[in-house]
């Protein structure tokens, strides 16, 4: 099922966007791009991504920035003793030539390039994952509650198409008694035909040839798992577990009825009803790769 959701956040000194969609699939699929540098936080997104949706193809999209901060100043220990290591040769040459030197203040010694620099700050990862997975959880309420709002509309959806599927066969039942007294005409035609084309007449073929007919014609079965389909899918469709792949399964089940209702109909009418009843399936189909 479709979904989409977007968000930021921010833990000084990072700040981060959170970009998470979905779109149809027979399976779940998840990919995830998230900073590796953060121990644990994928392994933390997956599982909760896993628990909560049963079906689509997922992408979750992290980006996290870090803000540069001026943070506090700080004597570089080892430029520090090379910068007075120098001071020292250069008055002791200065004093073996006879040459007196201005006093070197601390002021002239930190303001060498290197002495004074700002401290590092170290990143706390830690802090920083548990910010992001509670942020996440955020994040993805507004996501489910887009795919809920989305799935109660197609809800609605494949309820009309069930209804039209139901309305069909009902039009079905009723073609087919109208084609029995078309069927026995014919089938006496057919037979007197025969008769009259014939000296010897073997009543056992004949027999047989009608059961033949009488079975290939016969759409009972067809029928009475059409209206079992019917029942079913309603029945998944109040289901609050997900049915997708149930669903699937049973509009293979009414295409097969509608192919085979088609096939046996021996009827313009009833023909007519079956290919209505197969548009309506394929059409209903395509709207099932919606549920999750």
């Amino acid at each position: 099922m479709t979904g989409f959701a977007s968000g930021t956040g921010a833990l000084v000194p990072f700040s981060w966007t959170w970009d998470l969609r979905s779109v149809n699939a027979k399976g779940l699929d998840l990919r995830l791009r998230v900073p590796d540098w953060i121990e644990g936080l994928e392994t933390a997104l997956r599982a909760k991504l896993s628990k909560a949706l049963g079906r689509g193809n997922v992408t979750l999209t992290l980006r996290v920035q870090r803000q540069e901060t001026t943070g506090d100043l700080a004597v570089n220990e080892y430029v520090l003793a090379s910068v007075l290591s120098a001071l020292a040769v250069v008055e002791h040459k200065a004093k073996e030539r006879g040459l007196s030197l201005a006093p070197t203040s601390a002021a002239d010694i930190l303001s060498t390039r290197g002495v004074l620099e700002h401290a590092s700050v170290e990143d706390e990862t830690n802090a920083l994952a548990g910010a992001l997975i509670a942020d996440f959880d955020i994040l993805l309420g507004h996501f489910l509650t887009m795919r809920a709002s989305e799935g109660k509309a197609l809800q609605t959806v494949l309820d009309r198409q069930i209804g039209e599927i139901e309305t069909l066969v009902s039009q079905a039942e009723t073609a087919i008694k109208d084609r029995q007294s078309d069927m026995a005409e014919s089938l006496r035609n057919s037979l007197l035909r025969v008769t009259q084309n014939s000296d010897a007449v073997d009543d056992h073929r004949i027999a047989q040839e009608l059961a033949l007919i009488a079975v290939k014609s016969d759409v009972t079965e067809e029928m009475d798992r059409l209206n079992a389909h019917i029942d079913a899918a309603r029945a998944l469709l109040q289901d609050r577990k997900p049915v997708g792949r149930k669903f699937d399964f049973l509009m293979q089940e009414f295409n097969r009825e509608a192919n085979t209702l088609c096939s046996k109909s021996q009827n313009s009418a009833l023909t007519r009803i079956g290919l209505d009843l197969k548009t309506v399936i394929d059409q209903m189909r395509e709207q099932v790769q919606n549920v999750e």
